[in-house]
């Protein structure tokens, strides 16, 4: 196994494994949860399941939608359903909740910059977007949408879905999605692993076309 290869596979298992715990501290903090948590944490709720299971679920499904939008999965998208649902649940399991603004605040505000670190390390390993970054570009190229509206569209129903079933919407959900896109481009730069001669044949790389937000 090459030096290159081995850090791109370090990089995809450490970024995802630390999507999870972002996403478990911002449900310890308290104060809103990103777009998708909000729906696997109202579905959580309505099931009795655990967030990390329910995250699991709506990944595998939405996956299954790539089929007729004839998106191709690679070894990141697959390994995003399952990695970041387990490190969110054991995460859940070991962080206590917290209570009043002086700990929720940086609970919260540490959860959005870690969670910017994980998407930078696993998109820049190049192994393929999440299942949901792969709808929205799919949508995208199979609609003429343009991505922007595509990604509103899909978060909009996700936010509203998530919080009639009960899920967490608030300060978190604002500052959340005003920070993620300059750090997770801050951190695709840091993390970026310079892409390989055309013609190598790298195996099960995934595209990466339009996969600038997490999952």
């Amino acid at each position: 196994m090459s030096r290159e290869l081995t850090r791109r596979l370090l990089q995809l298992y450490v970024g995802l494994a630390l999507y999870g715990v972002s996403s478990a501290v911002l449900v310890r903090a308290g104060l809103g949860l990103e777009p998708w948590g909000v729906l696997h944490q109202g579905l959580a709720e309505k099931t009795g399941l655990t967030i990390g299971v329910v995250s699991i679920i709506v990944g595998a499904v939405v996956l299954l939608l790539w089929i007729p939008i004839r998106q191709r999965p690679g070894l990141g998208t697959l390994s995003n359903v399952v990695v970041i649902g387990i490190a969110m649940d054991g995460t859940l399991a070991l962080v206590p909740g917290v209570h009043g603004p002086a700990g929720q605040i940086p609970l919260m505000l540490a959860g959005i910059v870690l969670n910017g670190v994980a998407t930078g390390l696993y998109i820049a390993a190049r192994f393929g977007p999440g299942p949901r970054d792969g709808l929205m570009t799919g949508l995208h190229r199979v609609t003429g949408r343009s991505v922007r509206l595509v990604r509103t569209g899909i978060e909009v129903a996700v936010v509203a879905t998530g919080f009639a079933l009960g899920g967490s919407l608030g300060a978190g959900t604002v500052v959340y999605a005003l920070a993620i896109g300059p750090l997770s481009q801050f951190f695709l730069r840091v993390f970026a692993v310079p892409a390989p001669d055309a013609g190598t044949g790298a195996v099960g790389t995934g595209s990466q076309e339009g996969a600038t937000i997490p999952r």
